[in-house]
């Protein structure tokens, strides 16, 4: 049936013009960023095709960065997307996130405090609660696994130092990378951040995995136990 509202529908493209056909004649680099996420999500709405969603949604939410970072609520409560959309949405993006950290052997390769902090701001940026994570790295510092340790309230996460190193102590890790979020924004410690990460390190000492960094992650930024001399080598 024609279309009487002089909007284009996706169907009414070129078939060599579609964002899927596009991206198999041509590959997926040759695609904008609305064109991708066109794929991942589909279908669009009544009154809004797909790529004019897929655009909707980087102009919500600032952008490729911005999308990332949105929680899986607020894609949801956005028009045309609803919670299964949402779901593999942030699915891809985290796919996309994990690509990007892997080394030429497929892991992390934790180098500098700015590695570790990279990692867990793509986990903890936006989190609403406090969410301690514990990564498990080997003796080239390569991690293979990371894990949530602990969720707490909207303003402290309470956990022993013994929990942190439950799982380690099974994968036999030989060090650890510790980050926490502030949902404040501020990644400034507070005493008990420092009193935790001390007892964390000398606990550590005692079972024979070190500590390598404390991360705090606030709203684009971090702070590094080991950058502020915390954390002593």
């Amino acid at each position: 049936m024609p279309n009487h509202n002089n909007r284009l529908l996706l169907k009414e493209l070129p078939h060599e013009e579609r964002p899927r056909e596009r991206l198999i004649q041509q590959g997926a680099v040759a695609l904008s960023n609305a064109e991708l996420i066109a794929i991942t999500l589909r279908t669009g709405r009544a009154n809004e095709n797909v790529l004019e969603l897929a655009t909707h949604l980087l102009a919500k939410f600032d952008g490729l960065s911005g999308l990332s970072r949105a929680s899986i609520q607020q894609l949801a409560e956005t028009p045309g997307i609803g919670p299964a959309k949402a779901a593999e949405l942030l699915a891809a993006m985290e796919l996309g996130k994990r690509i990007g950290q892997l080394n030429g052997e497929g892991r992390l390769q934790v180098t500098s405090p700015e590695d570790a902090a990279k990692f867990f701001q793509a986990r903890l940026s936006g989190e609403q609660q406090e969410t301690l994570y514990v990564m498990h790295v080997d003796t080239k510092h390569r991690s293979f696994r990371s894990i949530p340790v602990y969720i707490g309230n909207v303003s402290a996460v309470i956990v022993r130092p013994a929990e942190v190193f439950r799982e380690a102590i099974k994968d036999n890790a030989t060090a650890i990378i510790v980050a926490h979020n502030h949902p404040s924004g501020d990644p400034s410690p507070s005493p008990e951040d420092i009193n935790f990460t001390k007892e964390i390190k000398h606990l550590g000492q005692q079972l024979g995995i070190e500590l390598l960094d404390h991360i705090v992650v606030g709203h684009n930024t971090y702070y590094s136990m080991k950058q502020h001399g915390i954390i002593l080598s």
